[in-house]
């Protein structure tokens, strides 16, 4: 869905900032900054009110931090903002217009959050923490080449002090999700709200939707023999004897025979609770053996797995597994090719039509039983817009025309598996002002979200008269979207 920024009047600034800083997640690793000295020992400090401009960001700086908010048990420093907008940019968002004073506003508002959701019981699992502070380290290490180069890259004097900031910050912010969670999670609107929220919009006024498409697909996976799986079990037994009976290390195994991406940078830890986001026969067999054993060999939809717990810390435990994928043979490759050319020949030759080509041939379940038809995993519906659509799908079916079949594609799945599949543009809608009968969902899901704002704006102005707050002098003559100064 594209709006065009005139659309936007409908929305406020504050809900604007509210939108474009809600991901934020890692500024407490920026350099901390406030007090700028250019090469000419200029001495500069940065107005509340003036957004941070190019030449502020090239000059050398140096730290005189401080408090300048408290709310509740959480304070707001100095270089914190300096901090959110070095992860802007990061991000490649501009800030050439986004104020200190609206930065500052915005942390108030996450530490609200924070602060009110602990009063409210709200509990973020230590296991769900840890599993994004790996991904995040992962990621980090992928980008700088080692954790040494990560902790020293963010001024840390050690990995371990590193981790623990960033735990923290992770922790908060999935906590201030998690608030703003439950403000909005019983909010709904009728038909009759959508349609009265329509009518409210003038008509010179109404979003323009940017051209979408609608793709279809069959997807023929080359199989895997009785003879490749039962190699992968037979040697993820011989890991487990080893380990078992030899007291081999488990980490030593998964870093060198897993065939899970990145699992060597991390022994293949995963912190795990029940509500964890893995797959169910993951999560049933690694709660089903005790602390120091080692599972048999089971298959998820990634492939074969042994599992070993390290440690269980009540509803959560820490454990390692290793990955083993089963490798398919040129030959069966060759005739999974042989089957999807024999496919799109027929649909071409209008023999089979694409739809009940794709429920009779294809390998792909999420899609088959629908005639091939892909759903927007953004959107829960089956409409792609092409400003937003994977580059890799767009790429396919850019130039398709109207039943045109896609060339065969070499495609692999999330294990590393090569597959093949075709492609077809099922309908094709072009840009266009926004309609009510067309662009309902659309239209609906801008309503809810109007709606959910003012729900949050009425929650923020209840919370903030009976919280403490106090705000540094430096930041009293902002102009608050809210009244953080309580005047």
């Amino acid at each position: 869905m594209q709006l065009e920024p005139k659309s936007l009047k409908f929305f406020n600034k504050k809900s604007g900032i509210v939108l474009l800083l809600m991901s934020l997640t890692m500024g407490a690793f920026a350099q901390d900054e406030t007090l700028i000295i250019d090469d000419k020992s200029n001495i500069e400090i940065q107005s509340a009110q003036t957004p941070l401009n190019d030449t502020a960001k090239t000059q050398k700086r140096f730290k005189i931090d401080g408090v300048i908010g408290v709310v509740g048990d959480y304070i707001v420093l100095e270089s914190d903002i300096d901090k959110t907008y070095l992860e802007l940019q990061q991000q490649s968002i501009s800030t050439s217009e986004i104020t200190r004073c609206e930065l500052f506003g915005k942390l108030l508002e996450d530490k609200l959050y924070a602060h009110h959701a602990i009063q409210d019981s709200i509990v973020v699992s230590e296991a769900e923490i840890n599993g994004r502070l790996d991904q995040q380290i992962e990621y980090m290490v992928g980008q700088l080449g080692s954790e040494e180069k990560v902790y020293q890259f963010y001024k840390k004097n050690s990995m371990a002090e590193m981790r623990r900031e960033l735990f923290e910050i992770i922790k908060n912010n999935q906590l201030a999700a998690m608030m703003q969670e439950k403000i909005y999670q019983d909010v709904e609107v009728t038909p009759e709200e959508v349609r009265q929220f329509f009518q409210s919009i003038p008509e010179e006024d109404r979003p323009i939707f940017g051209a979408e498409l609608e793709v279809a697909q069959i997807v023929i996976e080359p199989e895997i023999t009785p003879e490749a799986k039962q190699r992968v079990i037979n040697e993820l037994n011989e890991h487990r004897r080893d380990v078992v009976e030899n007291g081999a290390s488990f980490t030593t195994k998964v870093v060198l025979y897993s065939d899970e991406p990145g699992a060597a940078s991390r022994g293949g830890l995963i912190s795990l609770s029940r509500k964890s986001s893995f797959v169910k026969e993951f999560k049933d067999v690694a709660f089903s053996i005790q602390e120091g054993e080692v599972s048999e060999p089971f298959e998820t939809e990634f492939g074969y797995h042994i599992i070993y717990v390290e440690r269980v810390r009540g509803q959560e435990r820490d454990v390692r597994h290793v990955l083993k994928i089963p490798r398919v043979d040129e030959a069966t490759i060759q005739k999974a090719r042989a089957e999807i050319d024999n496919i799109r020949e027929k649909i071409v030759k209008g023999e089979l039509s694409f739809a009940d080509a794709a429920r009779s041939e294809s390998d792909e379940k999420e899609t088959k039983n629908n005639g091939g038809q892909l759903i927007n995993p953004v959107t829960g519906d089956t409409r792609f817009e092409l400003t937003k659509m994977d580059p890799n799908l767009s790429a396919q079916v850019y130039n398709l025309g109207d039943g045109e079949i896609s060339p065969v594609y070499i495609d692999e799945d999330r294990t590393g598996r090569k597959r093949f599949k075709i492609l077809t543009v099922t309908n094709r809608f072009e840009e266009h002002v926004a309609d009510y009968s067309l662009d309902y969902e659309k239209i609906r899901e801008l309503a809810l979200t109007q709606k959910r704002i003012k729900a949050i704006e009425k929650w923020q102005e209840d919370k903030i008269s009976e919280t403490y707050i106090n705000i540094n002098k430096d930041y009293a003559d902002c102009d608050y979207a809210n009244n953080w100064t309580q005047q």
